[in-house]
């Protein structure tokens, strides 16, 4: 089943999910199955939120990283940057921490810039060019804004702007 600091931000996943940004305390623990002292004994509520920006870096992390390997980050990125219907709240729920990072309630992790610059080089390494590779960052930013805040560009519009940018969108094939 999991450690109950797992449950607790699966929990707290789930009611951000279902439109509770941020989740309450109180809706968290017994959405987990803790009571809230179990659940302040892990995590305040700035402590939560940390936690839930940092799990989420690192999914995308890992996911990114495995495009990488497969020589097509670059392509991955902007797929990336469309959320899945399932994926949307999330995403809304990390862009209302950053809202609450610019009013100075909220502080993201550090793993959030160290993300950021990990990224920006594994690009850069596999596009040969750091400016193609900002551009790469910035249409994925565009992207995100776009499914955000009204119709989510379609599979095909994303697959386009790879084939305009010329972006590798399958692994190279090694000969044997």
């Amino acid at each position: 089943m999991g450690s109950a600091r797992e449950r607790i931000l699966d929990a707290a996943e789930e009611l951000i999910n279902a439109g509770q940004v941020p989740p309450a305390l109180e809706a968290v623990a017994a959405a987990a199955g803790v009571s809230k002292g179990g659940l302040l004994y892990h995590f305040g509520k700035q402590s939560l939120l940390q936690a839930l920006v940092t799990r989420a870096v690192g999914r995308f992390d890992e996911r990114l990283a495995e495009a990488a390997a497969r020589g097509t980050m670059a392509a991955a990125w902007l797929r990336l940057s469309v959320p899945t219907p399932r994926e949307s709240a999330v995403y809304r729920a990390m862009m209302s921490m950053v809202r609450l990072t610019a009013a100075g309630e909220f502080d993201l992790p550090g793993e959030v810039g160290e993300a950021e610059q990990r990224w920006q080089q594994m690009l850069s390494a596999e596009l040969g060019d750091p400016v193609r590779a900002r551009l790469v960052r910035l249409v994925g930013d565009g992207l995100l804004l776009a499914a955000l805040t009204g119709p989510p560009p379609t599979a095909e519009e994303v697959e386009l702007l790879l084939h305009h940018l010329g972006l590798r969108t399958t692994a190279a094939h090694t000969r044997p």
